[in-house]
């Protein structure tokens, strides 16, 4: 009995053992964000002119609302982990849709990323698998202007020396969400059947080559894309004509990815995307920093007149100092010349939705869940230069940031008479979608559409204390004065002009409050 026990007992110690050697350390990340705006915002009328404004996305000009992330890690070891991160929120206080309402029990868990990161065996290989975020590069900016966001993906990433890195990756964006529909005109009903889920996916492939030397970093890249025709949910006569273009993606994809034209030729085929980019910074002369962006795409479609084409070039000069960081910056994108025929000369873009630092408030780039993009959520289709003043200081632990741009659309101002709500065929067949803040199916995506003959001023301050090394309260001040061509040959007898400010066009400001926890 006494070898027995003692048998039971080693087996027990052997599988201890051999539990501990694979055990898995679990690691937990997250931040909590309360947040507080006032302003007025969108249409840029608000309750200046005596009536009712629509508010920002229909928002009160007070709104208060919160957001949670979790991240838990787990790692088996330095080859092999995994990753699952959720999200709730935003949760806007008193509103029932978001759970901020009396009872606060709405659905509102989601999954922002589930991944796995492992290493190809006896190499420095490393994969990543699921939904994860994808950004490309920008120095400038920090945020790119054609891919940051969440997306179903695989990467990889391999450093030959301490030069030279290589980044691959393919991402699906869509899939299975709508297929081709075809119309029965002879119907009265206008019964629409076809293939579910056929044709409709959007597949990127992406190579990133990051050169690292003394002072210098330059990253070329270059990316391509291959888009279904249903990823837009086209619908098509008995001859194969599109007669319809909306669909599960358009809100998000084809509001960056085409024209916003289109007439009566075959949608019948994958279109064609390419990207190319070469972003870097100088700091060999530290504290003295150059940085720069320079990116080109294009977007190719059976349909000639749902083409899209253009670049945006960046550039920033910064100087480091004890007591801050002044710097210059500014930025080209093309835009879209008279004719909507030829299509589209804006760069098209997947998804913008990192923060850029060039603007809090005109621009997406604030780093919580303050009211922002007023203008547009990227830089495409205008110019720009600004003056900041960054992370200064005279207090412990108490940082300001002033920012100052001037900006301009480079859109020709004779495309304003197709920018409305609503759909309208031209002269020549062409069909213009709608646009304008809260368009459904806006190929513009953002609240304004700047000519060549607007400008926009904007002024912000951001004030960071850190309160504890994990409690961090920001406010954020921001102000954007708006001039629009009121000519006949732009905006004054445009019937859509209700899409930038019904009557009168007005400031935008805002006022931003955030307490973020994070750990």
């Amino acid at each position: 009995m006494k070898k027995l026990m003692t048998l039971a007992l080693a087996a027990a110690m052997m599988l201890g053992a051999a539990t501990g050697a694979n055990a898995i350390d679990f690691k937990a990340k997250g931040q909590w964000i309360m947040s507080f705006d006032y302003g007025q915002h969108a249409d840029f009328r608000s309750n200046q002119d005596g009536r009712p404004g629509s508010g920002y996305k229909g928002e009160d000009e007070f709104e208060a609302r919160q957001r949670v992330r979790l991240q838990l890690d787990a790692v088996a070891s330095e080859a092999l982990s995994g990753t699952v991160f959720f999200e709730m929120g935003d949760q806007i206080w008193g509103q029932d849709s978001t759970g901020g309402a009396l009872g606060a029990d709405g659905k509102v868990v989601e999954l922002k990323r589930a991944y796995i990161d492992w290493m190809v065996p006896q190499t420095d290989l490393k994969v990543r698998m699921g939904i994860q975020g994808i950004a490309l590069p920008s120095f400038t900016t920090n945020a790119s202007q054609i891919m940051d966001d969440d997306v179903a993906a695989i990467s990889l990433n391999y450093q030959f020396n301490e030069n030279v890195g290589l980044t691959a990756f393919w991402a699906r964006p869509y899939n299975d969400n709508a297929g081709y529909r075809y119309l029965d005109d002879k119907l009265l009903t206008h019964r629409t059947y076809g293939e579910k889920n056929y044709m409709d996916n959007m597949d990127m492939f992406a190579v990133l080559l990051p050169l690292t030397f003394d002072g210098v970093k330059v990253t070329p890249w270059v990316m391509y894309a291959a888009m279904g025709p249903g990823m837009l949910g086209t619908t098509l006569d008995e001859k194969g004509l599109s007669v319809n273009s909306y669909g599960n993606a358009w809100n998000r994809a084809a509001s960056g990815m085409t024209s916003g034209f289109f007439g009566t030729d075959p949608v019948s085929s994958y279109g064609n995307a390419f990207w190319a980019g070469v972003t870097g910074e100088v700091t060999y002369w530290d504290p003295f920093r150059i940085a720069w962006d320079v990116n080109y795409g294009s977007a190719a479609y059976a349909d000639e007149k749902m083409n899209r084409e253009g670049w945006l070039a960046s550039l920033l000069l910064e100087y480091k100092l004890d007591w801050g960081t002044p710097g210059l910056y500014g930025w080209y994108s093309t835009g879209d010349d008279n004719n909507p025929r030829n299509g589209s000369e804006r760069m098209p873009v997947v998804s913008a939705n990192g923060n850029n630092q060039f603007s809090n408030f005109a621009f997406n780039g604030n780093p919580y869940i303050a009211r922002e993009g007023v203008l547009g959520s990227t830089m495409v289709g205008t110019w720009g230069i600004g003056a900041r003043l960054k992370d200064v200081s005279f207090l412990e632990d108490l940082k300001h940031t002033l920012r100052v741009n001037f900006m301009g659309g480079t859109n020709a101002p004779k495309m304003a008479k197709y920018m409305r709500y609503g759909d309208r065929a031209g002269k020549d067949g062409t069909l213009v979608m709608p646009m304008g803040a809260g368009a459904i199916g806006s190929p513009y995506y953002d609240p304004m559409y700047l000519t060549t003959g607007d400008t926009a001023l904007e002024v912000g301050l951001t004030n960071t204390y850190k309160m504890y090394d994990n409690f961090t309260v920001m406010l954020d001040a921001a102000y954007v004065a708006l001039w629009l061509d009121d000519s006949t040959s732009t905006w004054g007898k445009n019937p859509g002009r209700s899409a930038l400010g019904g009557d009168g066009v007005y400031d935008a400001w805002n006022v931003n409050l955030s307490f973020v926890y994070s750990f």
